[in-house]
């Protein structure tokens, strides 16, 4: 279910994808195919981690990305679940044919 909410998406994002809720900072980027997919990938990692685990993976891995680049914004892109969702989020039948957890491959 997509929602619109400019205060729970993080300034400087369109979109944030928590489970099972994509929110989006407009209604007009409901029509963004692109965005709404990459943010859909972002609720099959969560689906198959189980939301906590997937909250506890991200948080730990963007720390130690942080360290490691000393750059939240590095860190942020550099997430293995970043880089599966905007390296497929063109693709808009990536979801039918996606591996389970794939996003491993991008560590």
């Amino acid at each position: 279910m997509i929602l619109i909410s400019k205060h729970i998406v993080p300034r400087g994002f369109t979109g944030i994808t928590l489970y099972p809720f994509i929110f989006l900072r407009s209604k007009e980027l409901k029509k963004d195919e692109i965005l709404v997919n990459h943010e859909k990938i972002h609720l099959q990692q969560q689906l198959e981690l189980g939301i906590i685990f997937f909250y506890i993976i991200y948080g730990c891995e963007w720390l130690i990305k942080c360290v490691q680049y000393k750059n939240g914004y590095l860190a942020y892109r550099n997430l293995s679940f970043e880089k599966e969702a905007y390296f497929h989020e063109s693709n808009i039948n990536y979801l039918k044919k996606r591996k389970f957890w794939a996003f491993i491959s991008y560590l």
